[in-house]
């Protein structure tokens, strides 16, 4: 199952397609734990494939002009998974409708 992560700004910045996770799995849910899972810089860097955040599964969709690594996925950003949209919460996810 394919999650497209959308990264968002409460500051007035433009969101822009951070990456496409492909999640082994199926069950919606699941999908999304996955995605934002390995968009987050626990123990390197997923977007730019450092450490034991690299995954293969994951396609990096936006590069920082100076090299750097992209932020965590965080409340507020969004999720595309099977037609439906789903924003971050502070406790897991909540559809967009």
């Amino acid at each position: 199952m394919i999650v497209q992560v959308t990264y968002n700004n409460d500051f007035g910045g433009t969101p822009y397609a951070a990456a496409e996770v492909t999640a082994p799995t199926k069950d919606i849910d699941q999908a999304l734990e996955y995605a934002y899972r390995w968009t987050q810089n626990i123990s390197g860097s997923w977007s730019r494939k450092i450490g034991e955040d690299a995954n293969d599964n994951v396609k990096v969709l936006h590069h920082n002009f100076d090299g750097s690594g992209l932020r965590s996925s965080m409340v507020g950003d969004e999720f595309l998974v099977d037609g439906k949209t789903f924003k971050v919460a502070p406790f897991g996810f909540e559809e967009v409708v």
